[in-house]
């Protein structure tokens, strides 16, 4: 078994695994990073459509110590983001250990180091043994894939794909397509879908918040003023002026307010940028009920009605996996990967353990938590 001694070990290489070594680097504190796949921001090279663009403006986006380049546009397209995680990369020097899938991690009391067991999965397959005074998970907030169980979705006689595998809605032209669930993917592929010429369906189960980017901006902006209850209200009314009544489309608005369910669910508000058009024309079509059963094309719903369609994308989520590899930390991280800590205090554990990126406050708490967690360690050395 291999050993390597280092003072911090990051676990993942996505945006805010990157954004906390290029802190580290900057205050000239060793660390090495373990990352599963074979490239760094694998959700962003890998496994996102191609329509996508970070949905706020690009300054609330940017990584630690590196501003976006001015010639980019104010939503930057996921290609120009990569080139910026790339540029990113190469001014930190940051060379990720890729192919290391993480089994576990455990503080030893004696020697006051935490243990990283790590397995190449790059060919050898070997177990490796990372030691470090200092552990960051950095694993995301989008882990692994998650596709709900369904009563004879084996049986469905067309394409079945979670949306970390849809590309374009070009494959798709005169298909009957159904997309399961009504975040910010779901409804954003509904619309690519529906742009491609697809005949597009979405399951909206809960009631959801359609908010414009400039409202969102706005909300950014209030929140560093006033209490959030207030900037819900606000939105709200704004909701309401701009997209009216959903409820004869099939979409209901939620009780509570969207910075507080996001805070509170981890539930995002849907930021619109043409899908509701598509809902309003009926070129997407909104069924609000959740999938009963499935027996060959035919999708049957709870509510009774059945459709046929030639393909199935489940914009369905992510489930995260820390728990299974993390040993005995019952302080910072829950079982399903979130913080236990409130904010402010989310970021950071015992016996220097720490989370990055999971504050469910996007790129931009990222960052805060980056710098953070620098200064931290920066304060025990």
């Amino acid at each position: 078994m291999q050993e390597h001694n280092k003072l911090v070990i990051i676990v993942g290489a996505g945006p805010s695994g990157l954004a906390t070594a290029g802190c580290l680097s900057r205050l000239a504190i060793p660390y090495i990073v373990l990352e599963r796949e074979d490239c760094f921001a694998s959700l962003w090279k890998k496994y996102s459509y191609d329509r996508l663009h970070l949905h706020l403006q690009k300054q609330f986006c940017e990584l630690p110590h590196m501003s976006f380049p001015t010639s980019y546009p104010t939503y930057v397209p996921k290609n120009q983001f990569i080139q910026y995680l790339e540029d990113y990369v190469s001014h930190f020097s940051i060379s990720p250990m890729y192919k290391r899938n993480v089994e576990s991690a455990q503080y030893d009391q004696v020697s006051k180091k935490w243990i990283v067991k790590a397995k190449n999965v790059g060919g050898s397959s070997e177990m490796e043994e990372y030691f470090g005074g200092f552990l960051v998970v950095a694993t995301g907030e989008a882990t692994d894939p998650y596709t709900p169980e369904i009563e004879g979705l084996s049986s469905f006689n067309g394409d079945v794909l979670h949306s970390t595998k849809f590309k374009s809605g070009k494959e798709f032209e005169n298909k009957k397509v159904l997309v399961v669930g009504a975040g910010n993917s779901g409804m954003e592929i509904s619309l690519d879908l529906a742009n491609h010429g697809a005949k597009t369906s979405i399951i909206v189960r809960s009631p959801v918040h359609f908010l414009s980017r400039g409202m969102v901006y706005l909300a950014l902006v209030l929140l560093k003023h006033f209490p959030l209850s207030m900037v819900d209200s606000l939105l709200v009314l704004l909701s309401k002026l701009v997209y009216g009544n959903l409820a004869s489309y099939g979409i209901e608005r939620p009780q509570e307010g969207p910075f507080y369910m996001k805070v509170k669910y981890g539930k995002y508000p849907a930021i619109d940028v043409g899908a509701y058009r598509k809902i309003k024309s009926g070129e997407i079509q909104v069924l609000p009920a959740e999938i009963g059963s499935i027996r060959g094309g035919q999708v049957e719903l709870k509510n009774g009605k059945s459709y046929p369609f030639d393909a199935i994308i489940f914009c369905t989520g992510f489930k995260r996996s820390t728990n299974l590899w993390l040993k005995e930390d019952d302080y910072l991280l829950k079982e399903d990967g979130i913080p236990r800590p409130c904010i402010p205090n989310h970021w950071k554990g015992k016996n220097g353990l720490y989370c990055v990126g999971l504050s469910r406050r996007g790129l931009y708490g990222s960052k805060e938590d980056a710098q953070n967690i620098a200064n931290d360690i920066k304060s025990f050395l």
